[in-house]
């Protein structure tokens, strides 16, 4: 299913990591930006309307407008969306989550990262589902070192959402992210059979767990892009661009995260 051993993982060179490193910053801000922007009554259009002038006020376009034919400039899912969400007329309202994907290229080198934000008050059992989807991506951070395999990795975010009672989307998959929006290797949110890549320093990767509320199945709407739960139960989705390197993995979209188990007010979190 996943013929790592018959692909090329790219190898960043220092040139191409600094301007990598400046393409994460950029996304990662634009991200925080639109992510403050949340509020009842504005339109999930109007999210990316905004993502368009940011990207433009910082001399760089979207890596998402366009490709393959998506007609938004990022991907803005509501509650049971769980991805590739088009911004249109829909009104935010209070106890909504909407998961924001931003893709920018500048200097022709892509940063790519998500999150899910919460409109107002949202059920405790929703709250636990943030938590934990952002905590098993910081979970799958951890093993991102050169040596190890990536199917490690990839078994991380599994191995920390599923006891919890939540399900992990296996028709969609993080991945290699750097000249090319989609590099290799796939990255998928469990582990993976069969042979598995040894990680190498310059190796960058789009991490991003995709975890529901209820069943792991999904569907596509009929725009041809949307995917929401076959359940229509809520689902949560959180993105880093990590590179590898000869020690700690670095995150290239680094930012402040959307909060600690205790300051959402449930028990800290316990495999």
């Amino acid at each position: 299913m996943f013929p790592y051993m018959r692909t090329r993982i790219p190898i960043k060179s220092p040139k191409e990591i600094e301007r990598m490193r400046e393409s994460g910053r950029i996304a990662s801000d634009i991200l925080q930006q639109l992510a403050a922007a949340v509020a009842p009554g504005v339109s999930t259009k109007e999210i990316d309307n905004l993502a368009a002038d940011l990207m433009k006020k910082n001399g760089c376009k979207s890596a998402f407008l366009g490709y393959r034919g998506f007609t938004g400039q990022i991907c803005i899912s509501v509650n049971e969306e769980v991805v590739h969400g088009i911004g249109g007329p829909r009104r935010i309202q209070p106890g909504d989550i909407l998961k924001i994907d931003v893709g920018i290229i500048k200097a022709g080198f892509i940063g790519d990262n998500a999150t899910t934000v919460a409109c107002g008050e949202i059920p405790f059992e929703t709250k636990r589902l943030l938590a934990v989807t952002e905590q098993s991506l910081y979970e799958a951070i951890a093993k991102a070192r050169a040596g190890r395999k990536l199917a490690d990795l990839c078994g991380a975010v599994a191995g920390f959402a599923e006891p919890f009672g939540f399900s992990i989307v296996r028709e969609f998959v993080g991945h290699g992210v750097g000249r090319k929006l989609h590099e290799e290797p796939q990255v998928p949110n469990f582990r993976p059979r069969g042979k598995s890549p040894t990680l190498m320093p310059g190796m960058t990767l789009a991490i991003e767990p995709m975890v529901n509320a209820g069943v792991p199945e999904v569907r596509i709407l009929d725009d041809g892009w949307t995917v929401i739960t076959a359940d229509r139960k809520p689902s949560a989705h959180f993105e880093h661009t990590v590179l590898i390197t000869y020690g700690d993995p670095e995150i290239l979209t680094d930012r402040p995260r959307l909060a600690l188990p205790e300051q959402l007010g449930i028990p800290p979190l316990k495999v």
